[in-house]
C-alpha cells in the first residue's frame, strides 16, 4: 500500500509519529468512453477559457473566486503553512463511546501506522483505549481541507475515520415522514417477528457485488463473441393491501430459506 500522508498523533503532551494508508478500496468495472463510430477514445483536455491552449498540469493554479471572474491565487506552499493545529497532526480532542456517533457522520476509513520511534506510544495509546472502551475525537488537515475525525481500533491497528462536518448533514424534512399514518399493534408484532427471524450474527464474508459478478460475466461472454440474450427487465412489486399477510409470508419465507441454509452448510 502506498503511504498517503505522514504527521503525528496528537495525545495530550505526547506525539506519535504515524504513517497514514488506505483502509478502503472501491472494486468496480471500470469504462471508457468511446466514439461509437469507430470506438476512438473519447479524451477530455483542459483548456484554458480565456486563449483556448490547452494547459499542462505544471501550469495550474488554484483560485477562489471572490466575484465574477475575479480570483485570489492560493498556492501549495501556503496552504502547507496555514497556521492551524491539525496540520500534518492528528489532534486528539477528546474520547467518546463509539456509539455514540451517528454513523451518518463517517465519510472513509485510513489506517494508523506508527513510525518506528513512536511504536511504544502508540502501543500504549491502543491498550488504553481498548481498556476503556472509547474511540477518540480528533481534528486533521490533509486534501486540502481540515476534517473532523475519529481514531478507534479495528483489532490491532488505530483506524482513521474522516467524517462530516455538522453543517454538512442536510437535515431530513420530508412530508412523507410527518404523515401521521395509523398502524396497528399486530401489524408491529409481525414486523417485530421478521426481523427476529432475519436477525443473524454479522459475517461480511457472506455477502458478494453480485451486479459485478454478473456484469463481469457478460463483459467475458461479449469478449468471446457469444450471443447474449437481453434479459427482460424486473417486474415492478406488486402494491402491498394487506400488511399483516404480506410480513406473515415474508417471516414464512425467511424461515425456509434459513432452513435451506443450514442443510446445505
Amino acid at each position: 500500500m502506498r503511504v498517503m500522508w505522514k504527521g503525528v498523533i496528537s495525545f495530550g503532551l505526547v506525539t506519535i509519529p504515524v504513517k497514514v494508508f488506505g483502509a478502503t478500496q472501491i472494486r468496480s468495472v471500470a469504462f471508457h468512453l468511446l466514439h461509437d463510430e469507430d470506438h476512438g477514445r473519447i479524451r477530455f483536455r483542459r483548456t484554458c477559457s480565456v486563449c483556448d491552449q490547452e494547459v499542462g498540469l505544471e501550469n495550474i493554479v488554484r483560485g477562489h473566486e471572490i466575484e465574477k471572474e475575479r480570483y485570489v491565487i492560493v498556492r501549495d506552499e501556503e496552504l502547507e503553512a496555514l497556521p492551524v493545529a491539525s496540520n500534518h497532526t492528528v489532534d486528539i480532542l477528546q474520547f467518546v463511546r463509539g456509539d455514540d456517533i451517528d454513523p451518518i457522520y463517517f465519510q472513509r476509513s485510513y489506517y494508523l501506522v506508527p513510525e518506528k520511534v513512536g511504536v511504544k506510544a502508540y502501543q500504549l495509546l491502543r491498550r488504553a483505549m481498548a481498556q476503556e472502551d472509547r474511540v477518540a475525537v480528533a481534528k486533521v488537515a490533509f486534501r486540502e481541507k481540515e476534517h473532523l475525525a475519529t481514531v478507534r481500533l479495528r483489532g490491532d491497528v488505530l483506524v482513521l475515520e474522516t467524517m462530516y462536518w455538522p453543517d454538512e448533514i442536510r437535515p431530513a424534512e420530508f412530508d412523507e415522514i410527518a404523515e401521521d399514518v395509523p398502524v396497528r399493534p399486530q401489524e408491529v408484532e409481525m414486523a417485530r417477528s421478521l426481523i427476529d427471524t432475519l436477525t443473524e450474527p454479522w459475517a461480511p464474508e457472506a455477502f458478494q457485488d453480485d451486479y459485478r459478478r454478473a456484469l463481469l460475466g457478460l463483459i467475458e461472454k461479449k469478449a468471446a463473441g457469444e450471443v447474449v440474450e437481453e434479459a427482460a427487465p424486473p417486474s415492478r412489486p406488486a402494491e402491498v393491501i394487506d400488511l399483516v399477510a404480506a410480513l406473515r409470508a415474508s417471516v414464512d419465507q425467511a424461515k425456509k430459506r434459513r432452513g435451506a441454509a443450514g442443510a446445505g452448510s
